[in-house]
């Protein structure tokens, strides 16, 4: 079959802002434009349905209980079940792009499930347990629940004909959680947008971007900068916007959502780009490099990967910090403000340039390219078999 008669079904997680996930959903949308998309939740408003091409996500029930628009976390527990009652029976190509449950989509056997794994499982299950807070009369009832998670995700991660690994580190992790091997296959980095902004001459402000979430740990960062006085930006929105906004003291600004070009503007012009909590990837870095503009990160994660820390070479783009500590931010803001740290704007944009959506897009088609042909080669030589 040709890929332009493949019946195509892309499944996530849920769609309720436009931020590092969904840049990955924009151009896999951009590779099979004609698939339908499945979601727990569509909670889209118009400003943000550019991405997904104006298309209305087929949604779980999840979509209609009570708080679901903004609390749609609290029904994690339910969100399995969700994900498996969707029927994709008359699809032959399913692509999910998980950083939750939707890698664990039922699919048949005449199909080909390939999956893009943008965070380190169900995190929410594992390391990232304890950052969502729980009263301590239910916290026996957390641990039996995420204890049935973990396991559901156990059972859930095989269920893929193969698995695509968003950076060397969630690739590793999956291995070892699950036992599962994956092809690393950096999401695309909309350079463009952002190079066009390239500065050199920074103000004395320094910029976060990201979905203002617990597990983003934004609250480390508010922390630091209340102590240190010093001007702080914060772009993006979330469930816990109103709880950071009363931690922040008068030198920090919320901006709220902002675009691309916007933040592109924002990017450029801040004194180094701040990330406190462990990301798969990390795409704002790069977008924060391709402006050239430093960045300042917890050294776990996609950080690793995407930054060229000090002392490591000789063209550093950042400074990693050990520990997720307003100490360990307020060090490595103090180093990177010492003068004994020369990090140029230009290697911070030639480090950029080695992801772009190009990139992305070529090694994606390719790698499920190849899939089909080996899936209808095997067909065939099962068929002569049974002949």
């Amino acid at each position: 079959m040709k890929n332009n008669e493949l019946k195509v079904a892309l499944v996530v997680d849920w769609l309720t802002v436009y931020g590092g996930a969904e840049r990955v959903v924009e151009q896999i949308i951009e590779c099979y434009p004609n698939c339908d998309i499945y979601s727990l939740i569509d909670f889209l408003n118009d400003e943000q349905r550019f991405f997904v091409k104006g298309k209305k996500a087929k949604t779980s029930f999840i979509q209609k209980l009570p708080f679901a628009k903004k609390y749609y976390r609290i029904y994690l527990p339910l969100m399995p079940l969700a994900i498996e009652s969707f029927n994709l029976h008359d699809y032959d190509l399913i692509i999910s792009s998980s950083h939750a449950v939707a890698r664990g989509v039922i699919t048949y056997h005449h199909q080909l499930h390939i999956t893009y794994l943008q965070a380190p499982g169900l995190r929410y299950a594992y390391h990232d347990k304890n950052i969502y807070s729980i009263g301590s009369k239910f916290k026996i009832l957390k641990e039996f629940l995420l204890y049935k998670l973990r396991k559901w995700d156990f059972i859930a991660s095989k269920r893929a004909d193969y698995t695509i690994a968003n950076s060397e580190y969630v690739s590793e992790w999956n291995e070892k959680i699950v036992g599962v091997k994956s092809k690393v296959i950096y999401p695309p980095v909309y350079l463009d947008n952002f190079i066009k902004y390239f500065n050199e001459e920074k103000r004395d402000t320094y910029v976060a971007v990201g979905r203002l979430e617990p597990i983003k740990r934004f609250d480390l960062i508010i922390e630091a900068f209340n102590s240190s006085n010093k001007k702080l930006i914060i772009i993006g929105s979330g469930s816990i916007e109103k709880e950071l906004k009363k931690l922040a003291n008068d030198n920090i600004s919320f901006v709220g959502f902002r675009n691309q070009i916007e933040i592109a503007e924002i990017l450029s012009k801040s004194k180094a780009f701040l990330q406190a909590g462990c990301e798969g990837f990390g795409i704002s870095m790069l977008e924060s490099q391709a402006c050239g503009t430093p960045v300042i990160a917890f050294a776990q994660g996609g950080a690793l990967e995407v930054v060229n820390h000090i002392g490591v070479t000789n063209k550093p783009t950042g400074i990693l910090f050990e520990d997720q500590s307003k100490e360990s931010i307020l060090k490595a803001i103090e180093l990177f403000e010492s003068g004994l740290v020369n990090i140029q704007p230009i290697h911070c944009l030639e480090n950029a340039k080695r992801f772009s959506k190009e990139t992305f897009k070529k090694s994606f088609k390719d790698f499920i390219n190849q899939k089909i042909m080996f899936r209808s080669f095997k067909n065939k030589i099962e068929n002569k078999k049974r002949a």
